[in-house]
């Protein structure tokens, strides 16, 4: 890899330096002044969308003229001229008075408030304590059972839920 940067960078060197021949880009043929014509035209009346140009050349001096029709309806025309003593020069010239549309009436809405409130709801569930007890008479022989009681209680339980309103204002 460095050999192959040494032996580039010394054919450089010695193109450089003019050790090696060197070949210069001759044209075939000499340079001719420009010399050319051309010109277009649309006319759209789904767009409207109307232009055209045209324009001709003969060496430095240049000759031509466009027209096309504004968005308010008002033609402009340009006829214009360019060489190396006088520059570019232009005559602007209108046809036509300009019509401008209606302006779009605007409808305005009075903004809406949604609000959405739900009322606090409590949810309780008590269950009362319940006591069982069970006792057995004398027989024969004699057994007493202690009352057994059981109870349930249950806390209150309160769920609340609350929604702030809610206003939305649209445009």
């Amino acid at each position: 890899m460095v050999a192959k940067f040494v032996i580039i960078l010394s054919l450089a060197a010695a193109a450089y330096a003019g050790l090696l021949p060197v070949s210069k880009v001759v044209y075939a043929e000499p340079e001719a002044p420009a010399h050319y014509e051309f010109s277009y035209s649309v006319h759209d009346d789904h767009s409207g969308d109307v232009k055209q140009q045209q324009e001709s050349r003969e060496g430095d001096v240049v000759h031509g003229s466009y027209s096309l029709v504004q968005p308010d309806g008002v033609h402009r025309f340009v006829d214009y001229t360019s060489d190396k003593v006088n520059g570019f020069n232009a005559n602007v010239r209108y046809e036509g008075t300009p019509v401008y549309p209606e302006p779009a009436k605007v409808a305005y809405a009075a903004p809406v408030a949604k609000l959405a409130y739900a009322a606090p709801v409590a949810k309780v569930a008590y269950a009362a304590p319940v006591a069982k007890l069970a006792y057995a008479a004398p027989v024969a022989k004699v057994a007493y059972a202690a009352p057994v009681a059981k109870l349930a209680y249950a806390a209150p339980l309160a769920q609340v839920s609350y929604s702030s309103p809610v206003i939305s204002y649209h445009h």
